[in-house]
């Protein structure tokens, strides 16, 4: 390690994500094995204006590493879109000898620690933490495979009544602008449609394809929407359009929320969690910024922050391919 960091802050921004406390105990416990104090920033860059810091140590963080959301909580800070905030932050890191930052966030929390850096060098590595798996440099954020597994046990449940009933349900799960945990989801828990931000099927194929379901014999129908999906303007207005033009479904709805952001972290969310600590404060000590640490091919790499933010995750048409298959 070539760097002369001696105290590490970290904080979590933006929305939570199950993951986040496995990725701020193996931050402090990295920084503890490298010999170099730990600040935790609570309330994210609301926080660090207010000078909400505790340091932190290998027993602060025993026993998180199975909790979801965040033990240094989160917040958005419209006042640290200021200068005048930002500098406020600034001099409080200065005031705690803060030499550099792990931010765990999205990528709004990435774009005001690279912002951040440019106006008073102290460098930043991000760790991505958001359900929406929507942040290019990774192939898996953090609490992305827990909310599939919570997605996939709930609509397992809401089949049991679909099928009780000879019900269609319409099932909305979060993806504003990345159809990743409806496309996955949807697969794996056997739906017979997918709306994603990324493909709109349109409302006249939805017709056909739900027809062409109960002409083949299918009493019961799961339609996973993610909540950014073109389709319709709502997952409501589909519920009424599908009333009007075949009344023969029993159309229900189910808004699964923010259910989707809570929960245990999955195991594999527990290790990428681990492995992305590790190499953000190694990779600090080793004297780099404005990087993301990711997860690409099964290894840990590193991705300009910039890229991070300006670029567009693909959604995996194979998948897609596979959807259309399996609903036959």
């Amino acid at each position: 390690m070539t760097s002369n960091i001696k105290n590490i802050g970290v904080l979590t921004s933006g929305g939570d994500s199950p993951g986040m406390n496995a990725a701020i105990r193996a931050v402090v416990r990295t920084c503890t094995f490298h010999q170099i104090k730990c600040t935790g920033i609570y309330r994210g860059y609301q926080g660090m204006i207010e000078g909400d810091f505790k340091e932190m140590g290998p027993r602060s963080v025993q026993n998180i590493i199975n909790k979801g959301g965040t033990i240094l909580k989160s917040a958005r800070s419209k006042e640290f879109m200021t200068k005048e905030g930002r500098e406020k932050a600034f001099k409080n890191l200065q005031k705690a000898e803060i030499d550099a930052l792990v931010v765990i966030g999205g990528d709004g929390s990435f774009t005001g620690g690279m912002v951040f850096n440019q106006e008073f060098g102290i460098p930043v590595l991000g760790i991505p933490g958001t359900i929406d798996n929507d942040i290019n440099g990774t192939s898996h954020t953090l609490g992305y495979d827990t909310a599939l597994n919570t997605v996939v046990e709930v609509i397992d449940k809401i089949r049991d009544t679909a099928s009780s009933h000879n019900r269609l349900f319409f099932i909305e799960v979060m993806g504003r602008d990345a159809g990743h945990i409806a496309l996955n989801a949807g697969i794996g828990s056997g739906a017979e449609e997918i709306l994603i931000p990324e493909e709109d099927m349109g409302l006249d194929r939805l017709l056909e394809s739900l027809e062409r379901s109960r002409k083949s014999g299918k009493t019961s129908s799961i339609v996973v929407v993610a909540e950014g999906d073109k389709t319709g303007k709502n997952v409501f207005e589909l519920k009424d359009y599908v009333d009007q033009n075949l009344p023969d479904y029993d159309v229900r709805v189910s808004v699964l929320g923010h259910m989707q952001r809570g929960g245990a972290p999955s195991c594999f969310d527990r290790v990428l969690a681990s492995r992305m600590g590790v190499k953000a404060v190694e990779a600090l000590l080793e004297g780099k910024s404005n990087y993301m640490v990711g997860l690409i091919n099964d290894k840990i790499e590193l991705t300009p922050l910039e890229k991070a933010i300006k670029g567009h995750t693909q959604i995996d048409m194979e998948l897609v391919r596979v959807s259309d298959i399996m609903s036959v």
